[in-house]
């Protein structure tokens, strides 16, 4: 009967064979004993089980205790919804992160375009007559020309990007 009722009275509280052990200072394989009728509890671990299971030492030493579903249920639904309170939490933050980077990105491109409005070019008059700097204005202009052309692509996909990762009301 013990052994039935520790177990019964262990899963209805939601507890595991470990963690009932970590509370009683013991090794899982004790309780495991315990529950397979190998072993007895001392009357002092005895009174430490009744406590941590908040049942009298009357009822663990009395008849046999019906495991009740509801108290299961109970437990496997409160951790379901700290587990959804967390993934709720992960991708509200991860929402945030991704908004603010895109947001980001379109004050960068506004930036370089107004950088590179404001230098208008000045590699342009360079001498290309001399290697050096006919590489490196080519490089600067290729690089600019390649800018201008693919830069508003990413401003607008960062736009509606930053538009639909907004917070939601």
């Amino acid at each position: 009967m013990l052994n039935e009722n520790i177990k019964a009275i262990r899963k209805s509280k939601g507890l595991s064979q470990q963690e009932l052990a970590i509370k009683l200072n013991v090794v899982r394989q004790t309780v495991s004993k315990w529950e397979q009728g190998l072993s007895v509890p001392d009357s002092d671990m005895l009174i430490s089980i009744s406590e941590i299971l908040e049942t009298p030492v009357s009822t663990l030493l009395g008849d046999t205790v019906v495991e009740t579903e509801v108290d299961g249920l109970k437990a496997i639904s409160e951790k379901l919804e700290v587990i959804n309170l967390q993934l709720a939490k992960r991708k509200t933050t991860r929402r945030k992160i991704i908004h603010w980077l895109l947001i980001s990105l379109c004050a960068a491109m506004v930036i370089i375009f107004a950088i590179l409005l404001l230098i208008n070019s000045p590699y342009l008059g360079w001498d290309y007559s001399s290697p050096e700097t006919a590489v490196l204005g080519v490089t600067f202009h290729s690089l600019e020309w390649l800018f201008v052309r693919v830069a508003p692509i990413i401003f607008v996909g960062a736009a509606v990007g930053a538009f639909l990762t907004r917070k939601k009301e």
